[in-house]
């Protein structure tokens, strides 16, 4: 008979204790993203909803971004640094291949011997590293884990291009996830769906554009993030709600019993037609953080929930649904209580 390999159990409930973002100083408005796509602050506050969005410096990176988030997340969740053992970090646009953003992200929070590494599912990646990191810490195999949302969009993003110039921005959001004694993350409905990859994209892969620079030398155009924005609308706007619904279903809730929806701020129009198919009570806050920030892929999420309780529209312990969609086409969505924020 052959050695038993032992077993270890989690806590039986998860929950996130904490939440902190970084906001990039510099304030961008319509009217500066408008001339080189030659558009208008009108046309773009009617197409997506955004007003504002903030662009990192040459100093925010995503590095600073995230400790600064994650520094806060620590801090509210009222734990002390080396009790987190793992950190998952969600970005699109950490530009190195390898080795992951984690690593240099856990070691710049004095962070040491603890694992990490990085989530690539686009915009979805925030909530696909909360499912994962609750799954760790039932499971055992982490007690605390720091869950961080970061980009640095700016530096992915063509300035000409019409069709994404004006969206994306950049900042990072992080949450703490550790043991609850109740439910506080709910089961997570996630999925993929390849045929659609192209809807999101890198323009072109590494190798094309060093064959691009053997051929055309300096005229060799670099690598940017391409969308199909009406395919894009049309899918988040009229497939999701089914996601949304089993999300809630599966938490042992109904619509009724949402303090607030905190969906990817990726369009203005798209998070109210979601609002409204779902028939949302009208005391559920939606949150809108799409005005100031801007679409911050990965970072969405956590940014917009500190602006909902920031401003007041939502307190921690309140019942909140999270739902993202990005590249990939990917897709994730659970119910949680919102945690405690700095």
């Amino acid at each position: 008979m052959s050695a038993r390999i032992a077993s270890i159990n989690g806590a039986e409930h998860t929950a996130m204790l904490g939440l902190g973002v970084y906001r990039p100083e510099r304030i961008v408005t319509n009217d500066e993203v408008a001339g080189p796509i030659d558009s208008s602050d009108e046309w773009i506050r009617t197409r997506s909803g955004i007003h504002n969005r903030r662009f990192a410096s040459p100093e925010e990176t995503i590095v600073s971004m995230s400790a600064a988030a994650a520094r806060d997340a620590i801090e509210a969740a009222e734990i002390a640094a080396d009790q987190i053992d793992c950190v998952i970090v969600a970005t699109s646009t950490w530009l190195l291949l390898t080795p992951a953003a984690g690593p240099q992200i856990a070691t710049a929070l004095g962070l040491n011997n603890v694992a990490a590494f990085d989530v690539s599912a686009g915009c979805a990646g925030f909530c696909h590293g909360v499912a994962v990191a609750s799954d760790l810490v039932k499971g055992g195999t982490a007690r605390y884990v720091l869950v961080i949302g970061v980009e640095k969009l700016t530096d992915t993003v063509n300035p000409r291009d019409r069709g994404t110039a004006f969206l994306f921005a950049d900042g990072a959001g992080a949450v703490v996830i550790g043991p609850s004694s109740e439910p506080g993350i709910g089961p997570t409905v996630w999925g993929s769906d390849g045929t659609q990859h192209h809807a999101i994209r890198q323009d072109k892969d590494w190798l094309q554009f060093f064959d691009e620079i053997d051929e055309k030398g300096l005229d060799a155009v670099r690598p940017y993030l391409a969308m199909e924005g009406t395919a894009v609308f049309r899918w988040a706007a009229h497939s999701l709600e089914q996601v949304c619904r089993e999300a809630i279903e599966r938490a042992g809730l109904t619509t009724d019993d949402l303090d607030a929806m905190v969906p990817h701020q990726a369009n203005g129009r798209i998070i109210e037609i979601m609002a409204r198919v779902l028939k949302l009570p009208e005391r559920c806050a939606l949150a809108n953080d799409i005005e100031e920030a801007g679409n911050t892929s990965a970072a969405s999420i956590p940014l917009a929930m500190e602006a909902m309780m920031r401003a007041g529209d939502a307190k921690p312990g309140g019942t909140a649904l999270l739902i993202a969609f990005g590249a990939g086409l990917s897709w994730a969505a659970q119910v949680v209580q919102l945690p405690n924020w700095k």
